[in-house]
């Protein structure tokens, strides 16, 4: 799929669905950004009008994509994104999108689906993930799968500062009124900041039956059954560099220093 051969990129919307709050759609796009941004060392920001690196726009059917790539109306291909480095993506503007769970094409999945391509990321035969094929509804629990994850950093490494993993928890059911985060503390609409609940991490594996392993410090474990590292492997030190699993054998690999 190519790469971007910068860290820093800008995007842009260039253009609106009529019917949805603009404030709105400004912060879905740039949560969905922030979903790549979280897990990667990229960091995107948006140009409100000029030039930008990667521009959504939303058209109707033909738009001299070629008869291949025009747009159906609701129903069907939703969008489509170019491979690096054209930074296009492009939107079905008939869809019926929607900033909710569970009215309409949720245009934060979508977007951020789309952004994964315009990034260099090819569809994953992994059922779970963002970049599978099929479109994903969205859900309290929504973040990036194991396989999402080690393909960003394949093309473009980890966060500068550590391994930024999204825990399951209430991401976003809707961008209107106001949501409750992971703590219960009220987000109210005046806010446009995305929130995610991220930490940093050491290391990150998965093992053959996609189990996601996470270690910190002197912790270790899936995001839902946190262990201390002597409990699960007695004598490993504490801030691991690397860590990996081998297929061939059936065992994790620590890597330190």
């Amino acid at each position: 799929g190519g790469r971007w051969y910068k860290r820093h990129l800008t995007y842009r919307v260039v253009n609106w669905p009529s019917y949805l709050p603009q404030h709105e759609v400004r912060l879905a796009v740039k949560a969905a950004f922030e979903l790549w941004s979280n897990v990667s060392s990229l960091v995107f920001w948006e140009a409100r009008d000029g030039p930008a690196d990667i521009r959504l726009t939303f058209f109707h059917g033909d738009h001299n994509d070629g008869l291949n790539n025009a747009f159906d109306g609701p129903g069907g291909a939703l969008a489509h994104a170019f491979f690096p480095r054209r930074g296009e993506a492009h939107f079905d503007s008939a869809e019926r999108w929607s900033l909710h769970s569970g009215k309409g094409r949720n245009l934060f999945v979508v977007v951020a689906h789309e952004v994964g391509h315009t990034l260099g990321l090819e569809h994953s035969p992994v059922k779970s993930a963002l970049m599978s094929p099929y479109y994903k509804k969205l859900s309290k629990d929504f973040v990036l799968s194991w396989d999402d994850i080690l393909a960003i950093q394949n093309l473009y490494g980890k966060p500068s500062k550590g391994l930024a993993v999204q825990l399951p928890g209430k991401v976003f059911t809707h961008f209107q009124d106001w949501s409750v985060d992971l703590y219960g503390r009220d987000r109210h609409q005046g806010s446009l900041s995305a929130y995610y609940c991220h930490s940093f991490f050491d290391a990150i594996t998965a093992d053959a039956d996609h189990n996601l392993y996470i270690f910190k410090c002197s912790a270790s474990g899936t995001a839902r059954d946190p262990q201390p590292l002597p409990t699960r492997w007695p004598g490993l030190p504490t801030g691991v560099d690397a860590c990996a699993w081998s297929q061939l054998s059936g065992k994790f690999y620590f890597f330190k220093g």
